[in-house]
């Protein structure tokens, strides 16, 4: 291609973003109607905690102070999920806390049983701060990259 292509006009990188993330919506919204995860079936999601509309504990944000990955699988409940954004209720250290996650907030989501994973642009240009992982659920997963979906649209220069 050549290099002289002018910008698009069209925000094909935010569409795309958008179209992924109703993917995670979709996928919930079946979990909230079935009432549970089918199978071994299990999402890990991060996201970020300083994103307009997530609502966490103060404990949580000032434990992870950008970016948080919850674990959905055994012990969660009261899954809600909307056109715009999802609650859940998890409990950390045996203490329950309600959480409140818009999809625009979410770089990651991750189904490990079946080896699939979504990324997403962060909504900002900063690099995140290194954070421990949630303590929520169960044991860490290790991936080996197949089935990764990345897109990554960066600006030509």
């Amino acid at each position: 291609m050549s290099e002289d292509l002018p910008d698009s006009l069209i925000p094909y990188d935010e569409i795309v973003q958008e179209a992924l993330r109703a993917v995670v919506g979709r996928v919930l919204k079946e979990i909230e109607h079935s009432g549970g995860l089918p199978g071994v079936h299990h999402f890990y999601i991060t996201f970020k905690t300083q994103a307009a509309g997530v609502d966490i504990p103060r404990h949580l944000v000032e434990r992870f102070p950008d970016e948080m990955t919850i674990v959905l699988q055994n012990k969660f409940w009261d899954l809600k999920v909307s056109d715009d954004a999802f609650g859940v209720s998890l409990t950390f250290n045996q203490v329950a806390a309600h959480l409140m996650i818009p999809f625009a907030a979410i770089t990651a989501f991750v189904d490990p049983a079946v080896n699939f994973a979504l990324q997403f642009q962060a909504q900002a240009d900063i690099a995140p701060e290194p954070h421990e992982e949630a303590e929520n659920d169960v044991p860490q997963v290790t991936e080996d990259g197949s089935n990764v979906v990345t897109v990554d649209f960066g600006k030509k220069k």
